[in-house]
């Protein structure tokens, strides 16, 4: 069978399944589930998984992770780490499609809260399984082994717990596997079927912030008579704003404080306030200099309020960084799949921690475009007419149109097939 005949009936089993990727999607799309907690998402993956006839299925790998291993007929050394996350958000959805998620989860940390695949991990999961799908059609014809990565908690476990791709990692499950290349992709809120990618920095890397301030507590009819930690934290965030002064516009940093928690009443004007943000550069360098200047600010604001003040930086990710010779290798399988609807976009300073994969293995993390938008002159999104238009990851208005995702299948299968041929090649990152 030449290497045109694999890619059509790649083609074809994708566009047999489509139907049954929609369904998938739909499903997971009405019971998602808050990170570390994909327990029945876990589940039907790897029911699926096992229908599809993968040889093996390793479950409850760094939580509710799931790997599928799928061995070629062909034998070879390649092994390729295709990548989907399955986790979903605190969010009430307001998408308006007939199957949207209504669940909530009463006892998450921090709860109740709604929950909503509002960042499509919904249509990366379903992608990745219709991926499973066509290259079992064709194992014959594989020269080497694809694992089926679904993993759990990218959006971050919550504090205190371990999770998402470093947890993966450290189980060792992928080691005896030795992966050759890692791909994956995220939706987005681009042109339908439009790719894009970058070299060097595409995704930043991220910390999560939590600043503690500490006073005394007393009643709120005597303010006096302890130290109010409210005013300080209040300060704090102001001059969070401020910390982007001190840092090289030619440098894109964003700190982002998202959720402020105290410990009194209306009456009562508590001991402690915490404020939990998120920080996000695509230097390390620049990180590392932005948390001085943070820990600096809060312990010195704090202070001038007569409070004590911490910062700390936990459940680090490095940035998504691209070697131009990836991203050239990959070049022509993307290319066969979408044409010339394929593009580099400035970086983003949304993070997602495929970056532990791409580190250890080396590989290729696309953007895929799925909704109802045009790119303007400046390469920004916009409307397209009668359209539903431009709705941002995270945000509760967040939709995907279902035809993209045979897009994703197609994507995933075809380079798969191209690395274990030896036709798309990536150098580990030092090697």
């Amino acid at each position: 069978m030449t290497a045109d005949d694999l890619h059509d009936r790649l083609d074809a089993a994708a566009s047999a399944i489509q139907a049954d990727v929609v369904a998938w999607r739909h499903r997971l799309h009405q019971h998602p589930e808050l990170s570390n907690r994909e327990e029945r998402t876990a589940a039907f993956i790897a029911e699926q998984l096992r229908a599809f006839g993968v040889d093996e299925v390793i479950e409850q790998v760094a939580g509710h992770g799931v790997v599928g291993v799928l061995r070629g007929g062909q034998g070879g050394t390649r092994t390729i780490a295709l990548r989907a996350d399955i986790d979903a958000l605190p969010v009430k959805e307001d998408s308006g499609v007939d199957f949207a998620s209504t669940v909530v989860d009463e006892n998450y940390p921090g709860g109740p809260f709604p929950v909503a695949h509002a960042c499509g991990h919904d249509c990366h999961t379903a992608m990745l399984l219709g991926a499973a799908h066509v290259l079992t059609r064709v194992r014959e014809s594989l020269g080497g082994t694809v694992l089926f990565v679904f993993q759990p908690a990218e959006e971050g476990p919550p504090i205190g717990e371990d999770g998402g791709a470093a947890a993966m990692l450290r189980s060792g499950v992928l080691d005896p596997f030795a992966p050759s290349m890692a791909f994956g992709m995220h939706v987005v809120p681009g042109p339908k079927g439009y790719v894009a990618v970058r070299t060097g920095p595409q995704y930043a890397a991220s910390a999560l912030v939590r600043i503690t301030i500490t006073g005394a507590q007393v009643h709120g009819s005597t303010p006096w008579m302890g130290v109010d930690p409210m005013p300080a934290a209040a300060a704090v965030i102001q001059a969070v704003g401020q910390l982007y002064r001190q840092v090289p516009a030619t440098e894109p940093v964003t700190i982002s404080i998202g959720h402020v928690e105290d410990v009194g009443r209306f009456n009562i004007i508590g001991e402690r306030v915490c404020l939990y943000g998120t920080a996000r550069v695509l230097s390390p360098t620049v990180m590392e200099d932005v948390q001085r200047r943070l820990t600096r600010t809060v312990e010195h604001t704090a202070q001038a309020y007569g409070c004590t003040g911490t910062a700390e930086f936990l459940q680090p990710v490095p940035a998504v960084v691209h070697d131009p010779a990836w991203v050239d290798a990959a070049m022509p399988s993307l290319r066969r799949v979408v044409g010339d609807r394929i593009g580099e976009i400035p970086p983003t300073l949304g993070y997602d921690d495929v970056s532990e994969f791409i580190d250890a293995y080396g590989g290729v993390y696309i953007m895929l475009g799925v909704q109802d938008v045009d790119l303007d002159s400046a390469g920004r999104p916009s409307p397209t007419p009668g359209g539903r238009g431009v709705a941002p990851n995270h945000s509760p208005k967040f939709y995907a149109d279902d035809d993209t995702l045979q897009i994703g299948v197609r994507l995933h299968a075809h380079v798969a097939v191209d690395h274990l041929a030896g036709a798309l090649a990536v150098s580990p990152p030092g090697a």
